[in-house]
């Protein structure tokens, strides 16, 4: 097995739990999980990467939310308040979507790479990015963004989404995943999401929910600062539908719902009796005015959550890293050790999950999707080295996906 590999760590974090003195053999899958001398006895021929005191064994990170498309921004738009924010976009829309070109695409995606983002969900609006994400080291899946509010206008709409979503179907291989997304209840008409909807049985599925109180207050009562906004832009003067009518629309699907951070309890046990997913976005939800997610809430309804990133419209990097710090911090009230491991998961084997992609796990028949990291000095105890490393980790050392350094 001359493409046989194996490397070894001081740590291992499979996705779930915490190992000490462990390697792992694999080609583009993994083919054991044991100690170094095991493995080597096993696989003689393979090429052997020791890691010293320090090192670390994990999943490559998986980012399910990212805005490509806003890349170019750094100063242009406003932060504090969700609406103040939504105008700044459309006032500097096309000159952040000029200024990001092949280029912008590339640096945000080595920038992940950097971060250990061996997989990560591209939510796009226009399909500008597509080439980009398609050239792409990692795993991607392509989430075709429909939106679109005004009757009139739901053909012309569906057949752009149709469009393309058909050009990344053919693109589709083992690495780059078609994917659907509906914007949001306030910003795409339901004619046009049934439509949608009806098309993409077979495709993972994602949309923005209750991200804002601006939001929560046009979709339960018609009011609120997004009313004015509506009249002006879009001459609508009542919202499209509640928000338990958008959660019915998706019946007998399971979704990916980015924030959810304005969802009540009734909406919270509709998303839990439907098996959807919460995609949290901390960094996002703070620089929004939007408010914290109640994960304990989540937890208590059995709601499986992600970590996702956003865009660079919303946050300051693409770094799961980062967001994962910004959770532990913006939490408080959770344990911290406890609040540590859980995101680790989060960001690995649960967004694996929630794509439906054999990685997230360094486990016998998953992807070979892996990093290593090196912590700046010993750690004693496994229950410690989930809080030490989200407090201290980076950038990755190595990283493999299915099975090949690409870093």
């Amino acid at each position: 097995m001359k493409n046989m590999k194996i490397v070894s760590a001081e740590w291992l974090f499979d996705g779930e739990e915490i190992h000490r003195d462990k390697a792992v053999a694999f080609e583009e899958r993994i083919e054991a999980v044991d100690t170094k001398e095991r493995l080597c006895a096993l696989f003689p021929d393979a090429e052997v990467t020791e890691g010293g005191m320090r090192s670390l064994l994990m999943p490559g990170l998986i980012n399910p939310h990212v805005h490509l498309e806003f890349g170019a921004n750094r100063t242009q738009l406003r932060y504090g308040d969700f609406m103040e924010w939504l105008k700044s976009v459309i006032d500097r829309r096309d000159e952040l979507v000029d200024a990001c070109k092949a280029r912008c695409y590339k640096e945000q995606i080595e920038q992940m790479l950097q971060a250990g983002i061996t997989t990560f969900g591209a939510v796009s609006s226009y399909g500008l990015e597509m080439k980009a994400c398609k050239a792409a080291p990692q795993r991607v899946v392509f989430f075709s963004e429909a939106i679109g509010s005004q009757p009139a206008a739901v053909d012309a709409l569906y057949a752009d989404f149709m469009q393309r979503l058909e050009e990344s179907r053919k693109l589709a291989d083992e690495r780059f995943i078609p994917a659907a997304a509906i914007h949001s209840p306030y910003s795409v008409h339901p004619v046009l999401a049934k439509r949608i909807l009806s098309e993409t049985n077979d495709l993972p599925l994602s949309a923005h929910f209750m991200e804002s109180p601006a939001e929560k207050e046009w979709l339960e009562s018609g009011s609120g600062p997004f009313k004015p906004f509506f009249e002006n832009f879009l001459g609508q003067s009542t919202p499209l539908c509640f928000p338990e009518e958008f959660l019915q629309l998706l019946n007998g699907r399971r979704a990916l719902l980015t924030h959810a951070v304005q969802a009540d309890d009734n909406l919270l046990e509709m998303v839990a009796d439907a098996g959807h997913t919460v995609t949290h976005c901390p960094r996002s939800n703070r620089l929004l005015g939007c408010g914290r997610l109640r994960l304990e809430r989540l937890d208590e309804l059995d709601i499986p959550w992600l970590l996702g990133t956003d865009g660079l419209s919303s946050n300051t990097s693409l770094s799961l890293w980062d967001e994962m710090r910004a959770a532990l911090m913006l939490h408080y009230r959770a344990d911290a050790n406890l609040l540590a491991k859980r995101v680790l998961r989060a960001a690995t084997a649960a967004a694996a999950d929630a794509l439906g992609i054999e990685a997230g796990r360094i486990r016998k028949g998953a992807f070979a999707d892996i990093v290593t990291l090196e912590l700046p000095s010993p750690v004693e105890s496994s229950e410690d080295l989930p809080l030490q490393l989200l407090l201290h980790a980076q950038e990755a050392e190595k990283v493999y996906i299915a099975g090949e350094r690409v870093r």
